[in-house]
Formats: C-alpha cells, structure tokens, sequence
C-alpha cells in the first residue's frame, strides 16, 4: 500500500496526533575535551541529525548568538553548549566534515548563526527542505513536515525557553535532541520514497485548506 502524503499539511490536525521524542541517550558537551570525544564519536557514524537553538528575544534589536549546537546519531544525541565552548576546534572539526552526511532543516539559517561564532568551511551539510521539494511537498517547517511522512507530533513548546541558562531542563534537552534525531528519520525516508516511488502525492489547495479549518 503505497504512503499518502500532501503537498502542504494541515496544521490544524498536528495537536490531535501522537507525539514523537527521542528515547535514545542525551549527552550534555560543556568543555573542549568533551567535544572532542563527542565529535569522534559522531564523525564514526554512518548519518547524522543537526540543528540549533537560540535564546529567544523579545525585543527590537540584534538576534542573541546561537547557544546550543545538537547533533544526533540514531540513538546519541549530544548537546553542544556553545555560548560556553563558542566555535572550538572540535566543533569547527565536525562541521566541516566532508564524509558523514548531516541532516539538517533550513540549514542556511544555522550556518549563518554559526558563523557568527567563527569562520568555517561546511562539509557534507544537507538540507531537507532541497528533498523535499523534489517530490512535491511545500512545508518547510519540520513540525508540518514529520507530521505528514509519519503521523506523529513534534512538541515545539520548549522552542522559546532560554537555552542560555546555567542548567536545561529535561524537557529542553529532549525537545533539542528531538529536533535532530527526526531530521534523521526524515531524510531516510525521503531517501527511500525516491527510490522506490511507493507514494501518492495529495495535492490540497488553499480553498481546500480554508473550507477545513473555517
């Protein structure tokens, strides 16, 4: 039976499905030579997940620099704290990485952050949202995006908290490794609708999408 996906995704539908979270091992990196390790560790897999946070603001002004880097294997997820390790060698190591493919969601936005940090080369950086196009979908947004592919809920209520602060939370450090670990998933099955075409593209139009949340 061949999978249903829509070209745009009703975002009213999202709060009803079930919610997707990381179950695999978070791992805070607060120093260079726990970096260092971590990113030996990443740079051995076969496929990575990546993504950013921000302490948001809530003013008219500069954006804050970026705070956290996330990168997740299939089952690790490291918390990179950057607004204490700023762009360390480790760091600039694995971002520049031409051999591991990392799977990202609006990845010039990141690396425009990132390199606010310090200069870098980036390696073998993919973005979704370049995929997802080819077959069809216009989301961009990741939440809309795994909702469609798998039915299932990415929680962004943590999205806004302060990811500056001394300690995260459990529930920032899970909602920050979901965000990676499913643009894993994503890409794989991107990956695998392209290859074998068992898929059937549903297009909605902005009539339709209006009728069914009026």
């Amino acid at each position: 039976m061949k999978k249903t996906i829509y070209n745009k995704y009703d975002k009213t539908k999202i709060g009803d499905l079930p919610r997707v979270l990381f179950e695999g091992r978070i791992v805070v990196v607060l120093t260079e030579r726990e970096a260092e390790k971590a990113v030996d560790y990443l740079l051995s897999q076969d496929i990575l997940g990546v993504d950013t946070e921000t302490r948001p603001s809530f003013h008219k002004g500069p954006m804050n620099p970026v705070a956290l880097l996330q990168v997740s294997s299939h089952d690790v997820c490291f918390l990179f704290r950057l607004n204490q390790l700023g762009m360390s060698p480790s760091i600039k190591r694995l971002l520049e990485d031409t051999n591991v493919p990392k799977i990202g969601l609006s990845l010039r936005d990141d690396l425009n952050s990132l390199r606010r940090l310090g200069d870098f080369e980036a390696g073998n950086l993919i973005d979704l949202q370049d995929h997802v196009r080819e077959i069809g979908v216009e989301d961009m947004s990741l939440q809309k995006l795994y909702a469609n592919f798998f039915g299932q809920r990415i929680s962004k209520r943590e999205r806004l908290s302060n990811w500056e602060a001394d300690i995260l939370k459990d529930k920032q450090k899970a909602y920050a490794a979901t965000d990676a670990w499913t643009c894993i998933l994503l890409y794989e099955e991107l990956m695998r609708l392209e290859h074998t075409g068992d898929y059937e593209l549903i297009k909605i139009t902005e009539d339709v999408q209006a009728n069914t949340t009026a």
